[in-house]
């Protein structure tokens, strides 16, 4: 009963009425955005073509591959990075799906550049451990770094479309641009990591 777990029986109640009613009230889908518009965070109507929308779209599709990543890493430091850096990101793309308007909300980026110094001295304790790089590599090797080089490629492209963003007018915090940037670095170096770790060589170009 609610006793066993510390719970009051009132205290039950209440979370089984707000359980029912999220489940009544949070649909998969909403018919909303059958004619190519959707909602921003802070209920702006925008086309799904947008670049805002390309934006913050790029930065869940990136997480996915992340995600993917994930499966393939055997080292435990890799998996709770890949982590940090998974929830990071749900934050970057946050940000990027609100439009910045005055007195309204914006998603909460002040870790931003902390996480950015966390990214460094990753890239930097892996490097340390890495042969030096004396040419071109192409992307493949080990499954899992095959999967790196394609989460930086689709990190590089997140970059562009929060550039194109900045080009139309929009306001971008220099913490995300540079978080960002970050991130496709160490996923490179990550990489490098994932066959090394596996005795494989970089795929010389």
């Amino acid at each position: 009963g609610g006793k066993r777990w510390g719970l009051q029986g009132s205290d039950i109640t209440k979370n089984r009425i707000r359980n029912t009613t999220y489940r009544q009230t949070m649909k998969v889908y909403t018919r909303t955005g059958d004619k190519g518009e959707t909602s921003l965070v802070g209920g702006q109507r925008v086309k799904k073509c947008c670049q805002r929308i390309e934006s913050y779209g790029t930065a869940d599709e990136l997480n996915s591959f992340l995600g993917l990543l994930m499966t393939y890493a055997k080292d435990s430091a890799d998996h709770d990075s890949l982590t940090r850096i998974q929830r990071t990101l749900f934050v970057v793309g946050a940000y990027l799906a609100t439009e910045p308007k005055e007195g309204g909300y914006m998603p909460d980026i002040s870790q931003l550049s902390e996480q950015t110094d966390v990214l460094e001295r990753e890239i930097d304790r892996i490097s340390e451990a890495l042969p030096q790089l004396r040419h071109f590599i192409l992307p493949g090797g080990e499954r899992a770094a095959a999967v790196a080089h394609v989460c930086r490629t689709v990190c590089r492209r997140l970059e562009r479309n929060i550039y194109s963003l900045i080009d139309d007018g929009a306001t971008v915090d220099s913490s995300v641009t540079a978080y960002v940037n970050r991130l496709s670095d160490y996923l490179f170096v990550l990489e490098r990591k994932m066959n090394c770790d596996n005795g494989r060589d970089d795929v010389k170009a």
